[in-house]
């Protein structure tokens, strides 16, 4: 938990933003109204979060949900955000599913060329150990005729015969 009330405010640069976002550019606010939006803001995510925290206990969970957010705007009495919530949590849940099945993709892709990269390396080390063979027995035959001692042919005695 926050250590001072200060603490849970949201950060007026993003509180800014979102309230030009959604007001013409003609339209000014002030420093004021500003920080008196930031603070309703932060008091309306801590009052949502404590109510969607009382239904996930009712239902003997300690994580709150995206339906249990949905189940306490009913119970604050914001009806008219039921509908839009849901729309923006299914929206979410599609963008994940989405993200989830990119990533198998790719990852299965990844897997495919590793697999792929790794037979041609196999490939190509058959291939060199077979050139190798040729190439080895051939400095073999050269090495064991060069390298083997010549028999020489038996001397042949010179002999002289006085006469």
């Amino acid at each position: 938990m926050a250590e001072k009330p200060e603490d849970l405010n949201l950060p007026t640069s993003i509180v800014t933003k979102i309230i030009k976002d959604c007001l013409p550019n003609n339209c000014k606010v002030s420093k004021e109204a500003n920080a008196a939006i930031a603070k309703a803001a932060s008091v309306f995510i801590l009052y949502t979060t404590s109510t969607a925290n009382g239904v996930a206990q009712k239902s003997n969970r300690k994580t709150i949900s995206g339906q249990d957010v949905i189940s306490a705007m009913s119970e604050m009495e914001f009806d008219k955000f039921v509908r839009p919530l849901e729309n923006s949590l299914s929206i979410w849940k599609k963008s994940q599913q989405e993200k989830k099945e990119t990533a198998a993709a790719k990852k299965k892709a990844k897997e495919k060329d590793a697999e792929k990269d790794k037979d041609e390396d196999k490939d190509k080390e058959k291939d060199k150990e077979e050139t190798e063979g040729k190439d080895g027995d051939k400095d073999e035959e050269m090495d064991t005729s060069t390298s083997a001692p010549k028999q020489s042919e038996p001397e042949k005695e010179v002999v002289t015969i006085d006469s």
